[in-house]
């Protein structure tokens, strides 16, 4: 294996950290918020739980990343290292601004601004780039529409209960178990990008044939680095997710959680690398309209949004300019 190929690898992976403590507000805030768990704790419970996602998830959003959104011939070590600082530039930007954006959406425009760059449009597949575009759209739609039955549905079950401190104490155990689904569809989602990128570098290279699956030491490498970037916290965002959207009490997280959850595991499934952090905003907004609609903030779900739409062409632009300089260097 190349002195090139190790050193994408390596910032694959590092990119992978980014991911972990740029997204762990996705797993921990509601939590956290909450005050279910200390922040030390959540972060701790969310790791696990990213970890061991490999046990349940295959690796169908890895072959997506890796085949699917620009033509692997394009794909060299300087086009996926490029990308790759795209990615992690736009994370790093958008993590001290405290903003909520999606680091797999960062990743492909990332890889697609790098591509474009060396040999032009033709490269994007475009049937691979509709599905994921599509889901930018759906995924939080559907998490909305997951958190807002949810609540009411949790609402007219327990509209009996007059005693909100002691539903709400029950609540607080059911929100381990969610926090626990929404971290594993978390660590099964967004690890299995970083996966695609290093596979298709080990295709690229000639380390592996080009019908090859994800080896099981870049599924074990891309879950432990996702982990330990979730140990790291990402209190900035936290803080956006869990308190400045809308309040929200232990029955409301479950919710959330839940929603945001059932959400990625089936995105997962269908090979579809989709954004937690839409997915988790979504539901959260679903659960703060379910009571009243004036319980969101509007004006900071809307900074988020806005956030979301700049994600792709932000990451590509910096990508881009990345790639004609690593070609200038060479």
């Amino acid at each position: 294996m190349s002195f090139a190929v190790l050193a994408v690898i390596v910032l694959a992976l590092a990119f992978d950290f980014t991911n972990g403590f740029h997204d762990a507000a996705n797993s921990i805030a509601t939590v956290v918020s909450t005050r279910v768990l200390s922040p030390k704790w959540a972060v701790i419970w969310a790791a696990f739980f990213n970890f061991v996602a490999f046990l349940v998830f295959h690796t169908e959003v890895a072959n997506t990343i890796a085949k699917d959104v620009v033509v692997q011939e394009v794909l060299s070590e300087g086009v996926i290292f490029a990308g790759l600082i795209g990615a992690i530039g736009w994370n790093l930007a958008t993590f001290y601004l405290g903003l909520p954006t999606s680091s797999s959406h960062a990743l492909v425009g990332g890889i697609a601004g790098a591509a474009v760059a060396v040999e032009g449009t033709d490269v994007l597949i475009g049937e691979g780039l509709r599905k994921i575009g599509a889901f930018i759209v759906l995924s939080p739609l559907i998490g909305l529409a997951l958190g807002l039955i949810l609540t009411i549905v949790l609402q007219w079950l327990f509209h009996r209960v007059k005693r909100v401190d002691r539903l709400n104490k029950q609540f607080r155990k059911g929100q381990l178990v969610s926090a626990a689904a929404f971290s594993l569809g978390h660590g099964g989602n967004d690890a299995q990008k970083t996966m695609g990128i290093i596979l298709a570098v080990l295709i690229a290279s000639g380390e592996v044939t080009p019908d090859a699956d994800v080896p099981l030491w870049v599924v074990l490498s891309a879950h432990t680095a996702i982990g330990l970037g979730t140990l790291m916290g990402g209190w900035r965002i936290v803080k956006t997710m869990g308190f400045k959207i809308t309040k929200l009490q232990p029955a409301g997280g479950v919710a959330a959680e839940t929603g945001a959850a059932a959400t990625l595991f089936f995105a997962s499934s269908q090979g579809i690398p989709v954004s937690t952090t839409h997915t988790i905003t979504g539901a959260i907004i679903g659960v703060g309209a379910a009571r009243r609609a004036s319980a969101v903030r509007w004006g900071v779900a809307s900074r988020v949004v806005w956030a979301w739409i700049i994600t792709i062409p932000g990451a590509a632009i910096i990508a881009a300019v990345s790639s004609i300089v690593i070609r200038a260097l060479a």
